[in-house]
């Protein structure tokens, strides 16, 4: 059995082979088995269609959002625009016309 590399940012290891890359299945963490992704230092977010976002982009959302604390709701199809990209769980920074300041995850957004 082959040696795999632990998971550079979590040091799980478990990961396993996925065509040419590694797969950490406790982060989710995905990385080129010859190590070419490690030379950019900043982590590409991508859109629910897997388009990377940058700051400042305008996105959509494809998924009614309930606010937690709250009984609003972003509906479908709203568009925001002028997005900040930050790290975390939610990882965009971002202000929704009509409600405000709000952070989303990105799989469930889509780049207009």
């Amino acid at each position: 059995m082959s040696q795999l590399p632990n998971c550079p940012q979590c040091d799980s290891s478990y990961t396993y082979e996925d065509q040419n890359m590694y797969v950490c299945p406790e982060c989710g963490h995905e990385w080129s088995q010859n190590g070419a992704d490690n030379a950019s230092d900043e982590p590409s977010i991508k859109d629910s269609n897997g388009n990377i976002l940058q700051d400042g982009d305008t996105i959509t959302v494809i998924k009614d959002l309930k606010i937690k604390g709250s009984s609003q709701v972003v509906k479908v199809g709203t568009k925001v625009k002028n997005i900040r990209l930050v790290d975390g769980d939610h990882d965009i920074d971002c202000k929704i016309p009509g409600i405000g300041a709000m952070k989303l995850k990105s799989e469930f957004v889509k780049k207009v």
